[in-house]
């Protein structure tokens, strides 16, 4: 039957089809598409959108705009919901917080923020009583003329009359370090386009700084700068050749020791000096070996060293400080088995281990008086305990941290004479109640018989059998843990009915350095592989509605979102990827690239012909399918050095222009932010209730391009 459409309704049915509740809708961006053709490793790769990496191209910054002007409409409709989002994250932090102080020679230190002020407040008070409080540096009054501003590293002088810090004015992390008077604050000398890498010597007239390579951002040198005098004549005190390593420049606790520490992802090597003779060579503590990793502190008449040359989850051993007998260590403590010892705190009277036994965190006292070592307890089956803020060497207290998904952030001193535990402080939740909520500890079992943890969190009253909708979250990368820490933001889910989890996969030092081991170069797929049996595991579990799953992953938790994406695109229903490393072949091809050539220890080296097809197997931008894709937010940063802006871009334009299905993909490019976000706390809620507020949505409506 023909049917004829007059035109008045012909009309009305187009405005229905481009219009969202009411909303007029606008297209997708469409990137061109230009093929840029790699011959590598008698293979040819091709690169459909190698020109969205044309940094400051008008046609580049084009697109951008009008990516973030697609996001920002198709999210309109979501504004109330974002503003009551907003709202209860502004609500739930105490705005006029303040950290405990802690004692540094003759001062307290502690760090503020005042009601409806962005940044934080540095301030001080005399260890005295009565003492009055000393602003150091107000961030608030530094930021004002910028859009973006962070301060990164804050180092007073030996003499406490001098402060200096690094600032940060578009997120690249290049850096000017200024030196005030705190007397007068007064600036007296600054050193510009530097790292936050910085250290006083005793005289405090001489700053050791790290410089940067210009173009791919390594850290590579250290000078030595007098106050006073232009930068072109600071001394050069050591450059790192191997482009695969970085370098910093450190001081020991006890402040009698400068160090210079190059680092590769597995391997370091220390130089040291004294304190007080820093215009004298840095000698070699002990020479790199590649998977020798070991970290100095010095107590007394030795230097205590943490060291993986014999055992990959640390031993602690010493050495004297004489220097024909230094490189001769003995054992101090010896190792346990499948007990990683993550770090080390010293002090006169006793040694405060940071280790993981099983996965789970705990701190463990050495007393040096012959007594027996022990481990703080503590009642929660699953914690996160960490050492805080220790200056002072001759103290018996130990400062740590303590949370869970359920307790937030609490500061403890540890009486080592009393065994007693001080509260000093714990955040203020403001409407939290953790007795409404439920935490559990699971695991999943992976196909090769590993054991995966998972740490999970709702609100009882919301939680039904296998009809709750998951965020389930994961990292798995450079040993670096992930561990159950309280997050004040996710409550807004829970409320809402979202069972949150913590997938602790391979590539992370969860379970110790072997963990790790099983997660990197050619075992990375189990990073993936882990998170796909986490999400599977939990829905069986009944923690998760069968199609109503949900990922988050930031940075290297990106490309496991983007790799899981193409191994399994129907497992989840949307992803949120921020600042996501995706693009993973052309970087690590391109050694000018910030990071890259510092990576090879962690991915591979794609010059490597084994590597090579080994990691162009799974990276996400490379292998994209004619398939259906998930609903996707991605959230770039137009001056983030550690994953530039082009990664995202380019795996949104391909995604796009591949995939088969209506799912919505959106891109935010923030153009003045850094890899960690924006740099006030306010424009972070914002940030955070943007993100939540795609997720509700999706949740809430079948229909992804109708965000209401």
């Amino acid at each position: 039957m023909l049917v004829t459409i007059k035109p008045i309704v012909l009309l009305l049915a187009m405005m229905a089809i481009f219009s969202v509740n009411g909303n007029e809708m606008i297209k997708a961006p469409k990137a061109k598409i230009e093929n840029i053709i790699f011959p590598e490793q008698d293979h040819e790769r091709k690169d459909p959108y190698r020109w969205l990496s044309k940094r400051d191209a008008e046609e580049v910054l084009t697109y951008l705009k009008e990516e973030n002007e697609f996001t920002d409409h198709s999210m309109q409709i979501t504004r109330h919901l974002q503003k009551e989002l907003y709202e209860e994250f502004k609500n739930r932090f105490k705005e006029d917080d303040s950290s405990v102080p802690a004692l540094d020679a003759s001062y307290f230190y502690y760090t503020r923020y005042e009601k409806s002020k962005t940044y934080p407040i540095y301030c001080r008070k005399k260890n005295i009583q009565g003492a009055r409080e000393e602003i150091i540096l107000d961030v608030n009054e530094e930021a004002k003329r910028y859009d973006y501003y962070n301060v990164d590293t804050i180092k007073i002088s030996p003499n406490e009359k001098l402060i200096a810090f690094a600032e940060d004015l578009q997120g690249r992390r290049i850096y000017n370090i200024k030196i005030r008077d705190l007397s007068t604050g007064h600036e007296i000398d600054n050193v510009p386009n530097v790292t936050s890498n910085f250290e006083w010597a005793n005289d405090s007239h001489t700053l050791l700084y790290a410089q940067h390579d210009p173009i791919s951002l390594r850290s590579y040198r250290i000078y030595q700068h007098s106050l006073g005098l232009p930068k072109n004549q600071d001394r050069l005190k050591y450059e790192e050749k191997d482009d695969t390593y970085d370098c910093e420049i450190s001081k020991t606790k006890s402040k009698q020791y400068l160090m210079i520490g190059s680092f590769k992802k597995d391997s370091t090597e220390f130089r040291f000096v004294e304190a007080n003779r820093p215009e004298e060579p840095f000698e070699v503590f002990s020479p790199r070996q590649d998977g020798h990793e070991y970290y100095v502190e010095h107590h007394q008449n030795r230097f205590i060293i943490r060291t993986n040359s014999k055992v990959p989850n640390f031993e602690i051993m010493q050495c004297p400080l004489d220097r024909t007998h230094f490189k001769h260590w003995s054992a101090f403590i010896l190792p346990q088995e499948d007990v990683y010892i993550e770090d080390i705190e010293v002090f006169d009277t006793f040694l405060a281990l940071e280790q993981r036994d099983k996965g789970l965190t705990q701190i463990k006292i050495h007393p040096f008086n012959q007594a027996e070592p022990y481990v703080i307890a503590f009642d929660e089956p699953d914690y996160v305990v960490a050492l805080d803020e220790n200056h002072e060497m001759s103290s018996h207290l130990l400062r740590f941290s303590y949370c869970s998904l359920k307790t937030p952030e609490t500061i403890y001193d540890f009486d080592t004479t009393t065994k007693n535990k001080i509260l000093k402080k714990q955040d203020e939740i403001q409407g939290f109640d953790p007795s409404l909520y439920q935490t559990h500890k699971i695991f999943a079992t992976a196909r090769d018989g590993a054991k995966i943890p998972i740490s999970l969190i709702y609100r009882q009253s919301k939680f039904e059998l296998a009809k709750n909708p998951l965020l389930l979250t994961g990292y798995g990368s450079y040993g670096i843990s992930y561990d159950a820490t309280f997050n004040p933001f996710i409550i807004s889910l829970l409320d809402r009915g979202f069972v949150y989890a913590i997938a602790q996969i391979r590539g992370g030092s969860d379970l110790g350095r072997d963990w790790y081991f099983q997660g990197k170069l050619l075992h990375k797929k189990n990073t993936f592989t882990d998170f796909i049996t986490a999400a599977e595991h939990l829905e069986k579990e009944g923690f998760a509605s069968i199609d109503r799953k949900y990922a988050v992953g930031r940075s290297a938790g990106g490309l496991l979102m983007g790799a899981v994406m193409n191994m399994r695109p129907s497992l989840f229903k949307g992803v949120i990827a921020h600042v996501p490393f995706v693009d993973l072949m052309n970087t690590m091809m391109d050694p000018s690239i910030p990071l890259t050539t510092s990576e090879y220890a962690e991915w591979g080296d794609p010059h490597d012909k084994v590597y090579y097809e080994y990691m162009l197997s799974y990276s996400p931008y490379d292998n994209i399918q004619l398939t259906a894709y998930p609903n996707l937010l991605v959230i770039a940063a137009y001056q983030d050095s550690q994953v530039q802006y082009w990664e995202a871009a380019k795996w949104v334009a391909k995604l796009r222009a591949t995939k088969t299905d209506d799912n919505i993909i959106l891109l935010r490019t923030m153009m003045n932010a850094s890899h960690s976000g924006a740099s006030g706390r306010y424009e972070r809620y914002r940030e955070k209730a943007f993100e939540y507020a795609f997720l509700l949505k999706l949740e809430n409506n079948d229909n992804p391009h109708d965000i209401s």
